[in-house]
């Protein structure tokens, strides 16, 4: 058994020599026992990423202060046991909200789901269920400005990490996507761009479509495009009617936001641009 508090350091910076060699030099003087390592240099962009998990007695901040002034890090160094405290937003659909409450309620998704807000009332006995606060803030065209300074004050008053739009099925507007920039993750069926706009399962039967699938990302301004953390997809055949596309894709988002926000939970994912780095 490893002694020493757990901890995870995730950083990114512009590549250059020496930097794996000066971290883990000082992780190494500060007592650190190197448990898991990842690390990957983009020679597109020229930047560097890297992951380390590792066991130390006491706080090593102090000991990486110089590192990170030296190769100024973008860096992160919290106790490996920390959950992020999390908000979810959704619709009138059950399946993604289901899912990441029953995955936390087992113990299988490291996460502090603090509240679950929806536009609609329909969930509310599913959230409060599971013991987590529900908030109702309907929007319609008129209130939408009201309605999302409504759930960006939900944002702060929870100290919410993460929000994640599980089939919040609203387009946020610019100005709230900004302000939760890097910490907004949506799921969305992977037939767009091809498939936009209501029913896409019908559309996509129509088309007979041999392959479905969902995307988890981080949400931008740009609709639906922002960077990818999660992709899947199943194959289906001629004989699939359009509630079978439906079931299917269900049970595909529900797999593919939990991986994402279980990534997300044990920092996994860093940004890289319109890109992630996840380091599985």
């Amino acid at each position: 058994m490893i002694a020493g508090d757990r901890w995870i350091l995730t950083f990114t910076c512009d590549d250059r020599v020496g930097i794996v060699a000066g971290v883990t030099g000082e992780l190494a003087a500060a007592g650190g026992f190197i448990l898991d390592s990842q690390q990957y240099a983009d020679l597109e962009s020229g930047r560097f990423f890297m992951r380390v998990l590792f066991a130390a007695d006491g706080d090593p901040s102090a000991r990486l202060a110089a590192v990170a002034a030296r190769f100024a890090l973008d860096l992160s160094l919290v106790p490996a046991a920390t959950r992020p405290r999390v908000l979810i937003a959704c619709s009138t659909t059950s399946h993604c909200l289901n899912d990441l409450l029953h995955r936390w309620s087992t113990g299988a998704l490291a996460i502090d789901p603090v509240a679950v807000v929806s536009n609609h009332d329909v969930l509310r006995g599913l959230a409060e269920w599971h013991g987590v606060p529900f908030h109702h803030l309907p929007v319609a065209a008129d209130t939408r400005a009201g309605q999302e300074a409504a759930l960006l004050r939900l944002v702060e008053e929870t100290r919410a990490d993460l929000i994640v739009l599980a089939r919040y099925m609203q387009v946020l507007s610019p100005t709230l996507v900004e302000a939760l920039a890097g910490r907004c993750v949506n799921i969305h069926h992977s037939f767009l761009p091809s498939f936009k706009g209501a029913r896409p399962y019908h559309q996509a039967h129509a088309r007979g479509v041999k392959l479905i699938g969902a995307t988890a990302h981080f949400v931008t301004t740009d609709l639906d495009e922002g960077p990818i953390i999660e992709q899947a997809a199943e194959r289906v055949d001629h004989r699939a009617t359009v509630g079978d596309l439906i079931a299917i894709g269900r049970d595909i988002e529900a797999q593919v936001l939990a991986r994402a926000v279980g990534w997300i939970a044990e920092r996994r994912v860093l940004l890289n641009g319109a890109r992630t780095v996840v380091f599985r």
